[in-house]
C-alpha cells in the first residue's frame, strides 16, 4: 500500500464537560490533554476520535476554550484529526460545536453519506493519503444500530478505516441495549469505534474491531472497573496492523465495599473502617450493599463521612447506595443511582411502546433526551428556549411550523 508505515492514534468516549464534581471533571480533561500530550511525542501520522469527544453537544465555552488549546497543538505539529460525533455530542439539527471545531481547521468530521432510493445508505471516503476513512455518526438511544446495517462502500482501497459509535453484539453481554453483529458491517481493515466504555479488541483474517476505551472513566462504577482512560495507537504497513493500548494513569482510585444492615450505626461503622485506609490524594469509592433491618439509607449521616474523608486527605469522594435494600415485610425496595436512570427509562418506554402501539413512539427517546437538555451557564433563558424549540421541531420533523 505506502512505502512507509503509517502510525495513528484511536480515541473515543472522550467526554469533554462530563462529571458534575469539579475534581473529576478537571482529571477527565487532564487525562486528554495527556492523550495528546503522547501523541506528540510519538509524532502520529493522524488521530481518530469515533464519538463523544464533548459530553454533550453543546459544551460549555470554558470546555471550548480548553478544547481548542489542545487541537491547535495537534494542528501546529500538522497531525490532522478525523472524527465522527456520539450519541452525546450528535444533535438532530446536525449543529454541534465540531462543526466550530472543523471551520476552525481543527479537525475533519467524516460523516459523509448518502441515502440510495432502495434505503442502502452509500458512505463516501476521506482521505488520509492512501487511507480511505469512512465514518457514520452515532445517535440517541441507539438508534444508529438500523441505519449501520444498510450502509456499504462502493469502492474498494489500499486500507480502509470504519469509524462508527454504536455497541458490537460481542460486547453487549446481558445489557438491554441495541446492538449489531460486526459481521453484518462492511467490509474494512480496521474499525475504530466508540460508545462502549471498555477496551476491547478482535480479530477476523486482517481486520481489526477495537474499542480503545474512555478516555477517562464516566461514572462511578468506571471508575471502579477501568481506574483510569486509555486510547489506542495502531501502526500498519498497509498489509498487517500492530495495536497497543495506551493507559492514561492520573490519580489512583481505591473502591472500598461495605456490608451495613442497621442505618443507625452505619456512619460509625463507615468511619471506623475508612480510619485504617491510606486515602492521602486518592479517588474514594464508597459502595455499600446490604439489607437494612434497622433505619433507612437518609440515617447515614454523609457529611459526616464525607468530612472524615477530606481529612484522611482524599483527593474527592464518591459514594454508591444501589446495592442497599430496606427490609420490609412483603417486599424490598431497592435503593436506585443516578447510573441506573438511563437504563430504567428505555425500559418503562420500552413497556409503553408495546402497550400502546403508534408511529409516535419512535420520537419517544430522543424527545425525552432534548427534553433533558440543561441551559449552558451564562446562556441566555430566550437562546436557551429557541435551542431547545429547534431541537424539538427537528426530531418531529416540524421544520416548516414556526
Amino acid at each position: 500500500m505506502q512505502s512507509k508505515s503509517t502510525k495513528f492514534a484511536h480515541l473515543a468516549d472522550c467526554h469533554l464537560g462530563g462529571w458534575r464534581q469539579e475534581e473529576l471533571q478537571k482529571l477527565n480533561f487532564q487525562s486528554f490533554q495527556k492523550a495528546i500530550q503522547i501523541i506528540l511525542q510519538q509524532n502520529l501520522d493522524f488521530v481518530l476520535i469515533s464519538g463523544d469527544l464533548f459530553d454533550s453537544a453543546y459544551p460549555s465555552i470554558e470546555i471550548l476554550k480548553e478544547s481548542f488549546a489542545e487541537f491547535k497543538k495537534l494542528h501546529d505539529a500538522k497531525i490532522p484529526v478525523y472524527l465522527i460525533s456520539g450519541s452525546h455530542d450528535f444533535s438532530v439539527s446536525g449543529k454541534t460545536f465540531l462543526d466550530v471545531l472543523e471551520k476552525a481547521g481543527f479537525c475533519k468530521n467524516v460523516e459523509n453519506w448518502e441515502t440510495q432510493e432502495d434505503g442502502k445508505i452509500k458512505l463516501k471516503p476521506t482521505f488520509h493519503e492512501q487511507i480511505a476513512i469512512y465514518g457514520y455518526p452515532g445517535k440517541k438511544s441507539g438508534m444508529e444500530v438500523e441505519d449501520l446495517s444498510k450502509i456499504y462502500f462502493d469502492s474498494m482501497h489500499p486500507f480502509t478505516i470504519l469509524m462508527i459509535h454504536t455497541t458490537i453484539r460481542d460486547v453487549v453481554g446481558t445489557l438491554p441495549i441495541e446492538s449489531i453483529k460486526k459481521e453484518s458491517l462492511p467490509l474494512a481493515n480496521y474499525y475504530a469505534m466508540g460508545h462502549i466504555h471498555k477496551r476491547f479488541e478482535d480479530k477476523i483474517a486482517n481486520s481489526r474491531y477495537v474499542y480503545p476505551g474512555p478516555t477517562y472513566p464516566n461514572n462511578f462504577q468506571e471508575l471502579s472497573d477501568l481506574q483510569h482512560g486509555s486510547f489506542q495507537i495502531v501502526e500498519t504497513d498497509g498489509a498487517n496492523i500492530q495495536t497497543q493500548n495506551i493507559q492514561l494513569p492520573i490519580k489512583e482510585v481505591i473502591t472500598i465495599t461495605i456490608e451495613i444492615t442497621n442505618a443507625l450505626e452505619a456512619t460509625q461503622q463507615i468511619i471506623s473502617h475508612l480510619d485504617k485506609l491510606m486515602l492521602r490524594d486518592k479517588i474514594v469509592l464508597l459502595k455499600l450493599t446490604g439489607t437494612l433491618s434497622q433505619g433507612k439509607t437518609g440515617d447515614i449521616k454523609f457529611t459526616e463521612i464525607e468530612d472524615f474523608i477530606k481529612k484522611k486527605e482524599a483527593f474527592t469522594f464518591l459514594r454508591n447506595i444501589s446495592s442497599i435494600k430496606i427490609q420490609a415485610t412483603d417486599f424490598q425496595i431497592e435503593s436506585t443511582s443516578e447510573d441506573n436512570i438511563e437504563k430504567i427509562e428505555s425500559q418503562i418506554l420500552g413497556e409503553y411502546s408495546k402497550q400502546n402501539p403508534t408511529d409516535f413512539n419512535k420520537y419517544l427517546p430522543q424527545l425525552m433526551s432534548s427534553l433533558s437538555m440543561e441551559k449552558n451557564e451564562d446562556e441566555k433563558s430566550a437562546v436557551y428556549e429557541d435551542r431547545l424549540l429547534t431541537e424539538l421541531k427537528n426530531i418531529l420533523e416540524l421544520n416548516e411550523v414556526i
